[in-house]
This record gives C-alpha cells, sequence and structure tokens, in this order.
C-alpha cells in the first residue's frame, strides 16, 4: 500500500539563506507614491515578471508634492509622473499601472482607502502583495518613513486580512462583481534587515534602467544625486547576508 506523509506547515518566514523565491502568477504593488515601487522592489518585481507573474502597480497618490518648484502646477507635476512611472514600469515588465488619485501628503489608514484597495486585490486576484512597512523605522533612513507610506502599509495589510476575504466588508464590491480574494502572501521592502533576501544579481540593471525614467525625481535641479552609485552599494551590503553580489530585502508574512 502507498504511503502519505503529512505536508509539513511551512514557517512564516524564509531564511535569509534561502536563494529560491515561490512562484507566483499574479502579484499586486500597492505604492504611495509614483517611483515607490521601482526603488523598493524593483529587482524584485523585475525578476518576478521574468518568471512569469502579471504584476500590477496600484500607485495610491498621484505625486503633486514630488517637486521643489512652489510655482510649478499640480496637474503639470502630475501628468509628469504618470508618464515617468509608467515608462518605469514598461521597463520591469509590468503589465498594467492604476492610479488611485489620492493626494499627494494627505493619506490616511482609512475606510476609504482601504475600500480601494481591497478592490485592487479583488479586480486583480494576487497571490503576492507588496507594499510598504506600516509602521516608522528609526534606524533606516527617514525617506522610507514618510506619512504615505506608513498609511499605505497599514491600510493595505488591513486590505489583504480581514477585508478582502471577507464577503461581509464592503458589500458594495459585490455588487460590482469583486469577490472575496485571499491573499497567499505579503512582502515589505525592509532596508537591509528583513528576512528574505531576494537575488537581483540579474535585474540590478534593469532596475537602475527603470529609476532613470523618474527624471523629475532622480535629476532634481541644484539635487542632483548618483542614486546607482547609491542603489549599487545599498544592494551590494544586502547581498552580502546571502551570499550574492546583489539582493533586495523583505519582510515576508504568509496569510
Amino acid at each position: 500500500m502507498a504511503t502519505t506523509r503529512k505536508a509539513t506547515k511551512r514557517p512564516a518566514t524564509t531564511s535569509s539563506s534561502n536563494s529560491h523565491s515561490p512562484k507566483f502568477k499574479s502579484v499586486l504593488v500597492v505604492s504611495a507614491h509614483p517611483d515607490d515601487p521601482d526603488f523598493g522592489a524593483g529587482g524584485t518585481i523585475a525578476k518576478l515578471a521574468r518568471d512569469g507573474a502579471r504584476v500590477t502597480y496600484a500607485i495610491v497618490t498621484d505625486g503633486s508634492q514630488g517637486g521643489e518648484d512652489p510655482n510649478q502646477k499640480d496637474s503639470e507635476l502630475i501628468a509628469i509622473r504618470e508618464k515617468e512611472q509608467k515608462a518605469a514600469a514598461r521597463v520591469l515588465g509590468v503589465k498594467k499601472v492604476e492610479f488611485l488619485g489620492y493626494k499627494d501628503g494627505h493619506l490616511s489608514p482609512d475606510l476609504k482607502l482601504r475600500h480601494d484597495i481591497v478592490r485592487m486585490i479583488r479586480k486583480y486576484k494576487p497571490e503576492l502583495v507588496i507594499t510598504h512597512l506600516p509602521g516608522r523605522v528609526l534606524d533606516a533612513p527617514m525617506g522610507g518613513s514618510h506619512p504615505d507610506h506608513l498609511a499605505v502599509g497599514e491600510a493595505t495589510m488591513a486590505a489583504v486580512y480581514p477585508d478582502s476575504r471577507n464577503p461581509r466588508a464592503f458589500r458594495s464590491l459585490l455588487k460590482e462583481g469583486l469577490q472575496p480574494h485571499e491573499v497567499k502572501e505579503v512582502w515589505i521592502p525592509f532596508w537591509t534587515s528583513g528576512d528574505h533576501l531576494v537575488d537581483i544579481s540579474s535585474t540590478l540593471d534593469q532596475k537602475i534602467a527603470a529609476l532613470r525614467k523618474h527624471k523629475s525625481q532622480v535629476a532634481k535641479p541644484g539635487r542632483e544625486w548618483d542614486f546607482e552609485k547609491f542603489m549599487r552599494k545599498r544592494h551590494r551590503e544586502v547581498g552580502k547576508k546571502g551570499g550574492f553580489r546583489y539582493a533586495e530585502s523583505f519582510k515576508r508574512i504568509t496569510v
């Protein structure tokens, strides 16, 4: 008689020494601003897309505060940043970019934001969601703890559980034909101290090429910076922890 072995329960986290990431068919990246997904996880996103995942971006705000000229019209900067984000997404192999249109700098993790993120989850049915850390990190650069990042991280975590899977949550979405959906994993870019490393040695150049598309952010007059040098140094340091040339670091959560 054939014997079967009871499946062992997968741990909630994966050791950084594990060089193999799981395969996903659908991935949703929920980010506060245009450029956030590319800076935070561009190498991993390119790798997921290359491996066959359909990757969608949900960009929550209009990016209207991402400039240095107080006299520039919001509508002009919004249009520039949407165009840049679409171009960067194409470089990484992202199939679709959704702009939710919230005002930059004015986010809170309220029910309206949760509702709109649940709509994205139920529409695209991702197995994996990538989003911001829902809490301030005091030993990392201040930019990572932008208030909009914190709000999107918290709202997305609530949208993943319990909202998107609960048929009694946001029942108006059922009338739109958007049925409950259960996300399998959430990955949160975590500077250098995550528990899951992704080897991006083969996609770092792709990430840098995508970041170059965000000219309004990386080539600001009087505030230019060598982001390529910064990124290579950062991802080299992360990679050392897993024996990779370059890596991105995530907190990996199984739902």
